[in-house]
C-alpha cells in the first residue's frame, strides 16, 4: 500500500515526482528518452511508493496485449492440467493473463471454430499443446501473425517449441525392463498425437536394439478402464511377462486387469507406466514409472513464448529429459505355469 492507505496509481508517481503521467509511463515503458534528472525523480517516487504497476495499467501505457491464449485438446488429464498451471505460473510472474480454449477434436470445422475464437482476442502470443490430433491441427491453423510456440513430447520443426524427449525415456525404461532378465516387453499404447509417439518410437528402438522380439501393441483409450480389459488380455498369455504403458492411469487399469485374472504384479507380469501421476506412488504395488516435469515444460515453453514476444533472444528450441522412477511394480521375470 501507499502513504495514502490504497494501491498507489501511476498518477501518485507523477504527483510525487512533480513530472506528468506520460513522462511516468515513458520511464516505465522505455519507450522514450527522459532526461536523467526526471528518471531519478521517477525512480525515487516509484521506491517510496513502492508502486507495482497492473497488467491492464501495461497495457494502456505500452499499447501492448498481456494476454496470451493457451490452445489444448483437454484441461482436466493430468499432463495437460500441470503444463497449463505451469504456462500460468511464469506468465503471472510476468504479469501476463492466459486465455484457454479447447479444441474438442481434429475436425477442421472445429478446430477452424476454436482457433478462430481464440485469434479474435488481442493477444500477445499463442501456446499450443500438441499432445494429441487436435493440438497438431490447431498448430496449423494459427499462422505466423503472432509469436507460437509448440509444447509436446517430439520435436516439431519450423516452429518455437519446448519438448519433453519422451522417446529417449521410454528407451531408457524398455532396456531397464529387458536387463531386468524380460525377453521382451509388450506396449499399451495411448492415443498419440500423429501415427507413431515418442513414447512408442523408444519402446520399439530399444527392443530393436537389443534384438528382441516387437509384439504387437494394444491401444488404449485415454480412459483408464480400457486398460482393465488390456490387462485381463495380457493375463492370459504365459508368454507375457513384462509391459510397458503409454502413461500411468492407464497402467493402473492394466494392473487391475492383470490382478482381476489371478495372477500378481510384479511376480508374475511387471508393468511400468509414464508421466509419474501424483497416485502412481500410492498405488499397490508402487508404479515403476518416468517422471515427466509438465509443469517445467509450461515454465519453458512461456520463456520461448516472452523471448519471441519481446525480440529478447532467438532461442527456438528447449529440452529435458525425464527420469526413470524405479518402484515395486517391476521385477525380474519368473517362469509362468
Amino acid at each position: 500500500m501507499g502513504r495514502t492507505g490504497r494501491n498507489p496509481t501511476i498518477s501518485d508517481v507523477a504527483e510525487l515526482a512533480g513530472v506528468s503521467v506520460p513522462t511516468v509511463s515513458r520511464v516505465l515503458t522505455g519507450a522514450a528518452r527522459v532526461s536523467p534528472a526526471k528518471r531519478e525523480l521517477v525512480e525515487a517516487a516509484i521506491a517510496e511508493l513502492n508502486f507495482r504497476p497492473s497488467a491492464a495499467a501495461r497495457v494502456l501505457v505500452s499499447r501492448k496485449s498481456q494476454t496470451i491464449a493457451v490452445i489444448a485438446g483437454n484441461t482436466s488429464r493430468y499432463g495437460y492440467a500441470e503444463t497449463i498451471r505451469g504456462i500460468e505460473i511464469a506468465a503471472r510472474a510476468e504479469g501476463y493473463t492466459v486465455m484457454i480454449t479447447v479444441v474438442e477434436s481434429a475436425d477442421e470445422d472445429e478446430v477452424d471454430r476454436a482457433v478462430s475464437a481464440t485469434l479474435t482476442h488481442a493477444l500477445a502470443g499463442v501456446v499450443v499443446l500438441k499432445f494429441d490430433p487436435p493440438g497438431v491441427a490447431a498448430l496449423k491453423k494459427i499462422g505466423t501473425d503472432l509469436p507460437v510456440v509448440a509444447l509436446s513430447g517430439t520435436r516439431e520443426t519450423g516452429v518455437r517449441q519446448a519438448v519433453l524427449d519422451e522417446a529417449d525415456a521410454a528407451e531408457e525404461l524398455t532396456e531397464y525392463l529387458l536387463g531386468l532378465g524380460h525377453k521382451t516387453v509388450h506396449h499399451v499404447r495411448v492415443p498419440p498425437s500423429r501415427r507413431v509417439d515418442g513414447r512408442t518410437s523408444g519402446w520399439k528402438r530399444a527392443l530393436t536394439n537389443a534384438n528382441a522380439p516387437v509384439p504387437s501393441m494394444h491401444d488404449a483409450t485415454w480412459d483408464p478402464k480400457s486398460g482393465v480389459e488390456i490387462g485381463n488380455q495380457l493375463a492370459a498369455d504365459p508368454e507375457v511377462t513384462a509391459v510397458f504403458c503409454g502413461n500411468d492411469e492407464i497402467a493402473m487399469g492394466v494392473m487391475r486387469g492383470i490382478v482381476e485374472a489371478g495372477l500378481k504384479v510384479p511376480e508374475d507380469i511387471s508393468v511400468a507406466g509414464f508421466d509419474d501421476h501424483p497416485l502412481a506412488e500410492l498405488w499397490s504395488p508402487p508404479l515403476t514409472t518416468v517422471k515427466q516435469d509438465f509443469a517445467g515444460l509450461g515454465g519453458r515453453g512461456f520463456q520461448l513464448l516472452l523471448q519471441a514476444i519481446d525480440e529478447s533472444g532467438d532461442r527456438r528450441y528447449s529440452t529435458d529429459r525425464p527420469a526413470l522412477v524405479l518402484r515395486e511394480s517391476t521385477a525380474a521375470p519368473k517362469a509362468r505355469g
